[in-house]
């Protein structure tokens, strides 16, 4: 019984495990569906009803299959505290605590319930290969981080010295000066402040040169990672064909 549920759970290549994903996505999308209409100001009672028999229904069936995932688990703490594990508690856990305690401040945990489309990465082999992706470039993108604040903290403190003067409002410390450096070396600049001076517009112009790279580093590392876990996940196919 255990290894048909393990099959059912965790095994999409075989038929019955493919139909069980696809039953889970779909109700995984129209719980979101719900989740938007149950906004919509002037509902009815009736309508209000049958959402929440609708929500009702997912949140069983999103248990059930938390409770069994936990018991065909080899290593059940492991799964628990996994990150499937916790957006799986996510998903159901804003219900109970909604309906067992009436409390105002408990209704913010509904947000949560926007965990769902998380439960989806489950079920998508695309979306694994990017888990494969990360971890293979989890050390490049850490250090890319920490230089991206490194380059964060020196913009900030060179806008500083040369707008404080011309500028003391907008750049009244490096502090201040942290939103024009971040929104200038993503290369968004949303233009509601900028420099006036000459050594402010010349320094802008190589922060803007070395924004361009900030942005294409990273989607250079996950491209490169992308085609290794491709050829990782080919490879084990051809594997387990053998």
């Amino acid at each position: 019984m255990k290894q048909r549920l393990w099959t059912l759970l965790e095994d999409n290549s075989t038929p019955i495990g493919r139909n069980f994903d696809y039953f889970i996505q779909t109700l995984i999308f129209l719980s979101l569906f719900a989740f938007a209409v149950e906004t919509l100001p002037g509902l009815s009672d009736d309508t209000q009803a049958l959402l929440l028999a609708f929500e009702t229904f997912c949140v069983v069936v999103f248990t059930l299959e938390y409770v069994l995932r936990i018991y065909v688990a080899q290593n059940r703490l492991k799964y628990i505290f996994s990150f499937y594990g916790l957006v799986d508690l996510l998903a159901i856990l804003p219900f109970y605590l909604t309906t067992t305690m009436d409390l105002r401040a408990l209704r913010s945990f509904r947000i949560l319930r926007l965990f769902r489309a998380f439960k989806l990465i489950r079920y998508n082999r695309a979306l694994k290969r990017f888990h494969i992706a990360a971890r293979l470039v989890r050390e490049e993108i850490v250090l890319f981080f920490l230089i991206a604040l490194i380059m964060v903290y020196l913009t900030s403190a060179g806008i500083y010295y040369f707008e404080n003067e011309a500028q003391p409002e907008s750049f009244a410390s490096i502090f201040h000066s942290f939103w024009w450096a971040i929104v200038t070396l993503t290369t968004v600049g949303y233009g509601d402040v900028y420099p006036v001076t000459v050594g402010g517009k010349i320094f802008t112009f190589f922060v803007l040169i070395i924004g361009v790279g900030i942005v294409t580093i990273p989607a250079g590392l996950v491209a490169s990672a992308l085609s290794r876990a491709r050829q990782i996940e080919e490879g084990k196919e051809q594997e387990a064909e053998m």
